[in-house]
C-alpha cells in the first residue's frame, strides 16, 4: 500500500506542475495580456508602459518561474478589476461554491445509487425503465433551462423557496437539484452495470446457497464491490461540477468562485483566471488521489497496478 500511495502522489505532483504551466501560458493564448490590459486607442507607449508595469517584457521562464514562487506562497498577485489581492477574493467565493458542489454531489449519490441498484435487482422491470428515463432526461435536459423551469414552479408559482442568493440553506436547494441532477445519469448507470456485474459472479451465488439474507449479500457483500468504480466517479464529477458551476452560479445569482470566473475572462482580470484555474484544476487532481487511494483500500488487488 505504501508504494501505491508513493506512486500516486508522485503522479499528482506531476500533474500538478503540468497544470501550473498551462495555467500560466493561457494567459497568452488570447494574445499580447499588455494590448488587452491598455484598451482600445491606446498607444505604443502604454502598451510598453503596461508591459513594464506588469513585468510581460521579461522572457517567458523567467515569468514563469516567478509566478510559481509566488502562488506556493499563497500570493496570486492583485486582481486588475476589483483592485485587491486574488486571494481575497476567491476566499471570498469560493466556499459558495463548495457549498454547492458538495451539497449537490451527495444529492447526486443519493438518488442515483438507489436507482441503479433498483434497476440491477429488477432488469427490465418497470424500475428498470424508469432508471433509464431519469438518466436520459437528466442528459438531455439543458442545465440553466432545468434552473429557470425550477424557479417558475417553486419560486415564482408556488412561492416555496428563494430564486435568488445564498444567505440561507433554502437559497441551496434550487442550484443542489440543477448541479446534482447533472451527474445523476452517469452514477447511476455506472451502479446498475456494476451490480448487473457482481449479482451474477460465483461468491453471490455461494452466499444465496448459505441461505444468507437476501438483504446481506445485497449490501454486505454485492455493493460493497459494486461500487468501488462509483466512487473514482462521483470525485471526477465532483470535480467537475466545481469547476463547471458558472452556469448554476449564474441562473440562481450564487456569485461563488464559477461566476467569478465568468467575471475574469469577460474583463480580462488574468491573475484571478489564472489562480482560479490552477486551483479547480488542483482540486480536480487531489480528488481522483483520494478516490484512487479510496479504490485500493476497498479493493487490494488494485494496489498491484
Amino acid at each position: 500500500m505504501f508504494h501505491f500511495i508513493v506512486r500516486r502522489l508522485c503522479l499528482a505532483a506531476f500533474v500538478a506542475f503540468t497544470v501550473s504551466a498551462v495555467a500560466f501560458l493561457l494567459l497568452y493564448l488570447a494574445g499580447d495580456p499588455a494590448i488587452a490590459l491598455a484598451g482600445e486607442g491606446a498607444t505604443e507607449a502604454d502598451v510598453l508602459a503596461v508591459r513594464k508595469q506588469y513585468g510581460f517584457d521579461r522572457p517567458l521562464p523567467v515569468q514563469y518561474l516567478g509566478w510559481l514562487s509566488n502562488a506556493l506562497q499563497g500570493d496570486f498577485g492583485h486582481s486588475f478589476f476589483f483592485k485587491i489581492p486574488v486571494v481575497e477574493l476567491i476566499a471570498e467565493k469560493m466556499p459558495i461554491t463548495l457549498k454547492l458542489g458538495l451539497s449537490s454531489i451527495v444529492f447526486a449519490i443519493v438518488l442515483s445509487i438507489p436507482l441503479g441498484v433498483l434497476a440491477a435487482i429488477k432488469p427490465n422491470s418497470i424500475f428498470d425503465r424508469l432508471a433509464l428515463l431519469i438518466a436520459v432526461i437528466g442528459q438531455a435536459m439543458p442545465s440553466f433551462w432545468f434552473g429557470l423551469m425550477l424557479i417558475v414552479v417553486f419560486s415564482v408559482d408556488l412561492r416555496w423557496l428563494p430564486a435568488s442568493g445564498s444567505s440561507s440553506w433554502l437559497n441551496f436547494v434550487l442550484p443542489t437539484v440543477v448541479l446534482g441532477y447533472y451527474a445523476t445519469p452517469a452514477i447511476m448507470r455506472l451502479t446498475r452495470a456494476g451490480m448487473l456485474e457482481v449479482l451474477q459472479s460465483d461468491y453471490i451465488r455461494t452466499a444465496r446457497a448459505k441461505g444468507l439474507l437476501p438483504i446481506a449479500i445485497l449490501f454486505k457483500h454485492a455493493l460493497r464491490n459494486a461500487v468501488i468504480p462509483v466512487v473514482g466517479l462521483a470525485a471526477v464529477q465532483l470535480g467537475f461540477m466545481l469547476g463547471g458551476s458558472v452556469v448554476v452560479e449564474s441562473v440562481f445569482a450564487l456569485n461563488g468562485a464559477g461566476y467569478l470566473a465568468y467575471e475574469s475572462i469577460s474583463r480580462n482580470d488574468f491573475p484571478v483566471v489564472q489562480a482560479l484555474i490552477l486551483l479547480f484544476s488542483l482540486i480536480f487532481v487531489l480528488l481522483t488521489l483520494l478516490a484512487d487511494l479510496l479504490n485500493a483500500w476497498l479493493d487490494p488487488r488494485m494496489r498491484v497496478h
